[in-house]
């Protein structure tokens, strides 16, 4: 079971993704779905900031899963990674709800 706050960031997003009309289960899982390519795609974005000696000491850090060693190392490194982050996201909400209206537009003219 999901606390509050959980199903107020479910629903914020849901709403963001224009899926609030879908079942809640389907909801949850475009969802999961959704943050494992925005994630992907704010790592990559990050990443190409990054400059190439440095790519492999990131790797190590992402890997050992140290938050706040990596959080420390972006800091220092690439100092506006969470705009970069952020405005990766947004592209990503943008192309699913690009994607969703081609989908929809596709089945109204049947």
């Amino acid at each position: 079971m999901m606390s509050p706050m959980q199903d107020e960031i479910t629903a914020a997003i849901a709403t963001d993704l224009g899926i609030t009309e879908l079942p809640i289960d389907t909801q949850k899982e475009l969802i999961s779905q959704f943050g494992e390519v925005a994630l992907k795609a704010a790592t990559l974005s990050v990443i190409g900031k990054l400059a190439e000696e440095k790519r492999a000491e990131f790797a190590t850090l992402a890997e050992a899963g140290d938050a706040m060693a990596l959080k420390t190392f972006l800091d220092r490194e690439v100092p506006d990674h969470e705009e970069i982050a952020k405005a990766a996201v947004a592209e990503e909400i943008k192309r699913f709800k690009e994607f969703q209206a081609e989908g929809t537009d596709k089945r109204s003219n049947k």
